[in-house]
């Protein structure tokens, strides 16, 4: 199966591009450079010399406080670009997955979002995010629309390896403790799709439409920081830590974030069997496997 994927330098293409060469799966995944997603002709060159059968947009412009001013672009990489993609893919008749996030909702609702539940977004990114879910389901019927939540991984920037670093450079930690959501690896997340594209390549009839997908279990980003924690004194990386829980008030950032964005995935797990492991260990992997890369302490 030949898979155009776009964001290829991001965190969960990073781990596509992995994963598929394990699966036999031929991934053409252009640098944002090499493929302005906001350039017709930049897509039309790739996809005329490529030919693919499915394409993954895993490309996101995800800095969420810098795109409450930087909402030009925020909006042309989130939302146009994926109206462009469904538009090819419609031309062409071949399927899209398009990954989007838990900040198309406000946080309000108190218990895990369904798929259909009405989106509200708080800021720009979230913004965008919707408009580009509605851009995808407007041009493109086989579309799978996944959001997912809280990514890290070994790569790139995220909360886990933030942590880490901080770790170890500071006698304390302040991390917010009212903010409720599912870490989710970019790597249990790849799994996942790749899984899917098995499915979409093989022709084996399935719903399309819109599904979520992150890590099993809910925590804080207080309780993920803690679990980063435990495993780097249980690593001997660190003796002991502090870390203090507080309030998003007293934490201000320019974007407002959803106090309670868990998602349901059942839907996903129902439809394609996909695996979900506890967030708790999945951490532990990827925490592992920056300690590998490091070397030793």
């Amino acid at each position: 199966m030949k898979i155009l994927l776009t964001g290829g330098e991001g965190q969960l293409g990073t781990e596509l591009i992995a994963q598929s060469q394990a699966c036999g799966i031929e991934i053409l995944a252009p640098t944002m450079i090499e493929m302005d997603l906001t350039q017709p002709a930049h897509i039309d060159r790739f996809w005329s010399a490529f030919q693919p059968e499915l394409v993954i947009n895993a490309a996101a412009y995800t800095a969420v406080d810098r795109a409450e001013s930087e909402q030009e672009l925020t909006f042309a990489v989130n939302a146009k670009a994926p109206a462009l993609i469904a538009r090819r893919c419609a031309h062409e008749g071949i399927p899209l997955i398009h990954i989007s996030t838990d900040y198309v909702f406000d946080g309000l609702k108190g218990s895990p979002y369904l798929e259909d539940d009405p989106l509200a977004p708080l800021g720009v990114y979230g913004r965008s995010k919707a408009e580009g879910e509605s851009a995808v389901r407007d041009a493109l019927d086989l579309h799978l629309i996944i959001r997912t939540a809280w990514l890290y991984s070994a790569h790139g920037l995220n909360f886990v390896k933030t942590v880490m670093r901080l770790a170890a450079e500071r006698d304390e930690l302040r991390v917010v403790d009212d903010q409720i959501g599912s870490p989710t690896s970019a790597a249990d997340l790849s799994a996942a799709i790749l899984t899917i594209a098995g499915r979409i390549g093989a022709k084996k009839p399935f719903p399309w439409g819109t599904y979520h997908y992150c890590g099993n279990g809910v925590t804080s980003w207080y309780g993920l920081a803690h679990r980063v924690l435990e495993l780097l004194v249980e690593a001997g990386r660190m003796a002991a830590f502090r870390l203090t829980p507080i309030s998003t008030a007293e934490f201000p950032t320019p974007a407002r974030r959803p106090a309670y964005s868990v998602l349901d995935c059942r839907r996903i797990e129902a439809t394609f069997g996909v695996a979900r492991p506890p967030w708790q260990a999945s951490v532990a992997e990827a925490v592992h496997r920056l300690l590998t890369a490091a070397g030793p302490h």
